[in-house]
């Protein structure tokens, strides 16, 4: 193993780059996390064009860099863009992205790109996640109302897509301000997502 650690990352071929960057762009656009906090504008009014930055950062990030890439490399790309946006992903979404990029990525290497046509047949007539909010200043009279908008298989704020999709961002959970509990938000003023796990592993 050590001896990977030392070896140049293999070239794509022109084919599989744009492949790959095509891919990243269906995986980021499944994303539940990412499409809210760009829908929603939680970083700012350019939220969007700064979502079109990402998936370049993390295709540059496979095709430029010196040394071989790890899923701990994206994932670091990934949550740091997610701060940017003021939203902080503790779901294991953010896990998930990285690791279906990482394999598109090993398959766009040996010239395979099935996952991304499927990605692609499965991305057509798919409409964009669905989200669902309150339009209220006050954090407790609206709460229950807010809820029962979300459907039963939601909890607090539940976000899915509508037709055929991958299990990219299922269940991930937003606090807001219409929610049965309050809006957690650190001393940054960054709106926290819902946890299952602390992503405390990483340096």
């Amino acid at each position: 193993m050590g001896n990977d650690n030392n070896a140049a990352p293999a070239q794509l071929t022109v084919e599989a780059a744009a492949q790959l960057q095509e891919g990243i762009g269906l995986v980021l656009g499944r994303w539940t996390a990412l499409q809210m906090a760009i829908e929603n504008d939680w970083g700012g009014r350019n939220s969007r064009e700064k979502s079109s930055q990402l998936n370049l950062d993390i295709f540059s990030a496979f095709t430029n860099s010196k040394e071989k890439v790890y899923m701990d490399d994206i994932e670091e790309i990934l949550d740091e863009f997610m701060l940017s946006l003021n939203t902080e992903v503790n779901d294991g979404s953010l896990e998930e992205v990285a690791e279906k990029m990482m394999f598109m990525h090993e398959e766009c290497l040996e010239g395979n790109f099935n996952s991304i046509k499927l990605l692609r047949e499965t991305n057509v007539g798919r409409r964009p996640a669905t989200y669902v909010r309150q339009d209220a200043s006050d954090d407790d009279d609206s709460s229950d109302d807010g809820n029962e908008n979300l459907g039963s298989n939601s909890s607090d704020m539940a976000i899915d897509y509508v037709g055929t999709q991958s299990n990219l961002g299922q269940g991930i959970v937003v606090d807001e301000p219409a929610m049965k509990q309050p809006a957690e938000v650190d001393e940054d003023g960054w709106m926290k997502v819902a946890t299952r796990r602390n992503r405390g592993r990483r340096n």
